[in-house]
């Protein structure tokens, strides 16, 4: 099944996204006689009952009983207000070769325990337009990624139990304000006004069973073989594939979960895949250069470029950067000590 929240007037509702067409489910759940909630949130936090009556009602629709299609929905972020958003760092290539243009060593701790960081999960948004200030657009960057979306409470979950946890998988775009972010990050605590700004994800939710064909099993959790790739302003510029995740979604649940409690609706990234940002790929070209005796001039995002991300199986997220027009600027109000 394909989840999907859209736009109401003020408001946001749950749907179900099948052949192009939007299907509101709380109304279609008075065809099936169960009532079912408004928001996707308050669909997951029914849990497993929650996608029984959503797997009936999916088999309704698309046999064709007394469930009419919406007109004209507008889609947002499949969760549009997550209780949380945790972003892992699990591609090991993309990590070593950040490292290895930086100058610096791999860091041997990267094999040993999956690690994430909290994200601001009230700035989450879906396809579309994304407001950007002044400060954003030094170095403002895209991170190609998968999410998932937590179905079912959970405290000290094992990996071997974790993916039955999982409610669906999403594209997520992590939004990286590279100078705010490297400044902040020389006192060695964050990312925080570098990425606190934005994150997208969307178009949909996609529930496991329907990426089965990719899916391959291992003790350490499922894998899946979804290519991914990113296209700034209709030219490709990375491509990769989930398969090459060094933590799996079970091990990072594992340890997310270790101690407090994971509730329906978190939302857990998979960090960048291997050159899918222009962190890596800018640091990798300048190496090369250098080498070839050459001069180099980064890529960044700039206002009204499209970023668009596409992933086997999840669909396409498109996103268009624009400035907000305020001149208002972080980076300028520093105190200097005498």
């Amino acid at each position: 099944m394909k989840i999907v929240s859209y736009s109401s007037g003020d408001s946001h509702r749950s749907g179900l996204l099948i052949q192009d067409r939007v299907y509101d489910i709380q109304k279609g759940g008075e065809t099936i006689g169960v009532e079912l909630p408004s928001t996707v949130l308050e669909l997951l936090n029914l849990e497993e009952s929650g996608m029984e009556y959503l797997k009936t009602l999916n088999l309704r629709i698309k046999r064709g009983l007394g469930v009419s299609a919406v007109k004209d929905a507008e889609l947002l972020a499949p969760i549009p207000y997550p209780p949380s958003c945790r972003d892992a760092y699990a591609f090991r290539q993309h990590v070593a070769t950040a490292r290895r243009n930086r100058g610096v060593p791999m860091i041997p701790e990267f094999d040993e325990f999956p690690i994430f960081y909290f994200t601001n999960h009230n700035a989450i948004f879906g396809p579309g337009e994304v407001t950007v200030e002044v400060d954003h657009l030094h170095k403002l960057d895209f991170e190609l990624e998968v999410a998932v979306v937590i179905g079912k409470w959970g405290k000290n979950i094992t990996s071997k139990d974790a993916d039955s946890y999982i409610a669906g998988y999403t594209i997520m775009n992590d939004l990286s304000a590279r100078l705010l972010q490297m400044e902040e990050m020389k006192l060695n605590l964050g990312p925080a006004k570098g990425k606190d700004f934005a994150t997208t994800i969307g178009p949909w939710l996609v529930t496991p069973d329907e990426l089965s064909e990719y899916k391959n099993e291992t003790e350490f959790g499922a894998t899946y073989s979804l290519g991914m790739q990113a296209f700034h302003n209709g030219t490709q510029i990375s491509d990769g594939n989930m398969k090459d995740m060094t933590w799996t979604f079970a091990e990072i649940i594992e340890r997310a979960s270790y101690g407090v409690e994971l509730y329906p609706g978190d939302v857990i990234g998979s960090g960048t895949v291997g050159s899918g940002c222009y962190l890596e790929l800018n640091g990798t070209a300048a190496l090369e250069a250098k080498e070839a005796g050459n001069e180099f001039t980064p890529t960044w995002l700039l206002p009204e470029d499209e970023i668009e991300l596409r992933i086997d199986g999840l669909g396409v997220l498109n996103n268009t950067l624009v400035s907000s027009g305020s001149d208002h600027s972080i980076l300028a109000r520093k105190k200097m000590s005498e």
